[in-house]
């Protein structure tokens, strides 16, 4: 849990600008093969003399996890952004290493990873066994404030509908261990083995999610309740929500437009729930449909209405995803910075195609985690 889901013990609830974190997961790599390396022990240790407990470890060796503190606006969490990344390429650097973000490795052996030593990990390897193979991957994960753990349960009813759209908006893993997979968001199809991951269900109230959460825990299927992956989340503690679906952004700036839309899309989502709305009942095959669709294509090619089931341009789709957001954003000032965001990432293209441009320009997989390491602080 992030320091801003903490906060939420104490700080008042603001409805107009809810407090914000964002969790970012990184990949160790060597600067001279390029390839992941499971140095991310030594990268914690050396980081955390700066960031404290806001640097830890993750799954694998080859990952370092990184918080922000809660954050009002886009200034403060940018600054609190850029200084996380630089404290922890700084310690990547002092141990002659390098950092990227991207949501699978580029290049490395990574099946199987190398785990991380702790005792949390040891349970699950007993318990998911081979599940663990393919999970060198890295998310961006963004935290909102609500006024209570009721509504933070509602409100996931109405982001579900969306999570594709966010998915197509940050793809940034189209390639894994030196080989294009031919999607733009490859993380999402590993990810989505796990037996409580993918999008949340569709939830009543705050009894049914503690129930359904409970039947979950005595069938096996977790081993802590940090182990229910559900991309949108509300906290078993805290009036808090967590938004896990979209791969690591590539840069800080990056990571500052997801956070906007995420506060936004949650903001818009309180609303309904406040007006009695209990949220569209989504087709979980549709939503599977759709999940998959946009972690092929990314923003250049079709996604799939899982209202509907019907194929439509992923850009019609992430542009009808920031006008339903356009009054929370207008309301917290935020639009101006999101509309340039979008209109960036439609010239520049998602995160998997500048990682395949840079093939192209670069000429080598090699050159690709250089392109990377170059965003990392951009």
């Amino acid at each position: 849990m992030t320091a801003a889901a903490e906060s939420s013990r104490s700080v008042p609830f603001d409805a107009v600008c809810p407090l914000m974190g964002v969790e970012e997961e990184y990949f160790v790599v060597d600067p001279e093969t390029r390839a992941v390396t499971p140095g991310a022990p030594r990268v914690i240790e050396r980081a955390a003399a700066e960031l404290g407990e806001r640097v830890s470890s993750e799954i694998t060796q080859f990952q370092v996890e990184a918080k922000t503190p809660p954050c009002a606006g886009p200034a403060e969490l940018e600054r609190e952004l850029r200084r996380m990344r630089a404290a922890v390429s700084a310690a990547a650097r002092a141990e002659g290493l390098a950092v990227i973000a991207s949501g699978t490795p580029v290049l490395g052996d990574v099946v199987p990873p190398p785990i991380t030593e702790h005792s949390r990990y040891d349970l699950g390897i007993a318990n998911y066994r081979a599940l663990h193979d393919e999970q060198a991957i890295c998310a961006g994960h963004v935290h909102v404030h609500l006024p209570d753990r009721e509504r933070a349960v509602l409100v996931c009813n109405h982001l579900r509908p969306w999570l594709p759209a966010l998915i197509a908006l940050m793809a940034n893993s189209p390639f894994w261990a030196g080989r294009d997979t031919g999607y733009a968001g490859w993380r999402i199809l590993a990810w989505g083995k796990w037996p409580v991951a993918g999008p949340p269900p569709y939830l009543e109230s705050l009894d049914h999610f503690e129930r359904l959460f409970a039947a979950l825990n005595a069938s096996g299927a977790l081993v802590d309740p940090a182990t229910a992956f559900w991309d949108a989340r509300p906290s078993l503690r805290l009036p808090t929500v967590e938004v896990r679906v979209a791969d690591v952004p590539a840069s800080a700036g990056e990571s500052v437009f997801l956070a906007l839309v995420v506060r936004a899309l949650v903001t818009m989502s309180l609303r309904r729930v406040e007006a009695g709305d209990p949220g569209p009942r989504v087709s979980d095959e549709l939503l599977r449909v759709a999940y998959w669709r946009a972690a092929r294509d990314g923003l250049a090619g079709h996604g799939v209405d899982p209202r509907t089931g019907r194929p439509r341009p992923a850009a019609e789709v992430v542009g009808e995803l920031l006008e339903h957001m356009e009054p929370a954003l207008a309301d917290s000032g935020d639009l101006a910075a999101v509309t340039g965001g979008w209109e960036w990432l439609r010239a520049a293209g998602d995160g998997a195609a500048r990682q395949r441009a840079a093939l192209v320009r670069r000429g080598s997989l090699e050159g690709v985690v250089d392109d990377l390491v170059e965003r990392f602080l951009a």
